[in-house]
């Protein structure tokens, strides 16, 4: 399976999309604004990267003007607020097979840019 969950008005995404040559012709595109993600896909995600922590954005503008900073978050408390809130995903979040890269770092992107060129 190869599948990206994305923000379509996110320009960070865009540019990943654009420079990884990803379509959908190849991969399952999720806007996660328009199409919300599920529980189950959060979970696979979670196993996929070890934890929902790994998962959650802390740029996003929820998370300083709820004082989330200022609390000490569980796995169940990452888990509940990445439900509730879209902007908590970190992204884009691509799965190819059993590969999940997290988040836009240069890392990242040359993780899966090696797997696609491979």
């Amino acid at each position: 399976m190869k599948k990206i969950y994305f923000l379509s008005t996110c320009s960070t995404c865009n540019r990943v999309i654009k420079e990884l040559n990803l379509n959908e012709q190849n991969f399952v595109f999720q806007d996660i604004k328009t199409n919300k993600i599920s529980p189950e896909q959060l979970e696979q995600m979670a196993e996929m990267s070890g934890n929902y922590e790994s998962l959650f954005s802390r740029r996003a503008t929820k998370y300083k003007s709820m004082g989330l900073a200022e609390k000490k978050l569980s796995e169940s408390d990452y888990k509940n607020l990445i439900l509730s809130e879209y902007t908590f995903l970190k992204r884009p979040v691509i799965i190819i097979d059993d590969f999940i890269s997290v988040g836009s770092g240069k890392k990242e992107i040359n993780a899966v840019y090696k797997l696609l060129n491979s």
